[in-house]
């Protein structure tokens, strides 16, 4: 089993350099100290207006992970790692009650009473302006968390892999949001000890797919 004591967080840089997307994974399990820290690292993510739209859940139950590997075409990561974590996104974040978001900002000073009375008003007609793109925006905020915790399982010495392979309406079945129109899946992470490590499969050069002002003006380093 692996100590959470032996382990010494890797600066930034070196943690998205390193991370690879991991298939297989030990049995060990994380300790729940650990965990916790990866779920307080992984919701300090930014979201639009701060409605923190991800519905994140942690499938750690056997008969859960039996049925999520199910709807994940029966990808095995899911049963090997001790934890999967479940990014699903609620499109009406926004047009919920508020309050706490406001009052928590204005309670540590991070908005002063104009901000809460703009972000009051605003919010709502933000969400509204958006129709159909609303499931779109909070699965954008649900992976941008999820990019939080890939970056901080790598930091603690844990390993993870983005999951695009999964169906829809079997994984809200498994979370029991079969039944909520509003709530998207926007990634499955498994997250555990790697059984074995991942080579990096190497980038293309920056002047393929990077540049400056218009798309035609490849970047050149």
């Amino acid at each position: 089993m692996t100590s959470t004591t032996q382990i010494q967080a890797l600066d930034v840089p070196t943690a998205i350099l390193q991370r690879r997307s991991i298939k297989t994974f030990k049995p060990d399990p994380i300790s729940p100290e650990m965990l916790k820290q990866l779920v307080e690292l992984t919701v300090a993510a930014p979201s639009s207006f701060n409605t923190q739209s991800w519905r994140i859940v942690l499938i750690q139950d056997e008969t859960q992970k039996a049925a999520l590997c199910e709807a994940s075409w029966n990808q095995k990561q899911i049963i090997q790692a001790p934890v999967t974590f479940v990014f699903a996104a609620d499109a009406t974040a926004g047009e919920q009650d508020l309050t706490p978001i406001l009052e928590q900002g204005l309670n540590t000073g991070a908005w002063n009473e104009g901000t809460v009375n703009y972000f009051r008003n605003a919010i709502p007609q933000f969400q509204e302006a958006l129709g159909d793109k609303r499931r779109e925006y909070a699965i954008k905020d649900a992976m941008i968390a999820a990019t939080n915790l890939v970056l901080a399982a790598e930091s603690l010495g844990l390993s993870t892999c983005f999951m695009n392979g999964w169906i829809e309406d079997k994984v809200k079945a498994v979370i029991g949001a079969e039944n909520n129109p509003d709530i998207g899946i926007a990634v499955v992470v498994p997250v555990g000890y790697a059984a074995e490590p991942r080579l990096n499969p190497g980038r293309l050069p920056l002047s393929a797919n990077v540049f400056v002002d218009k798309i035609d003006n490849p970047y050149q380093d």
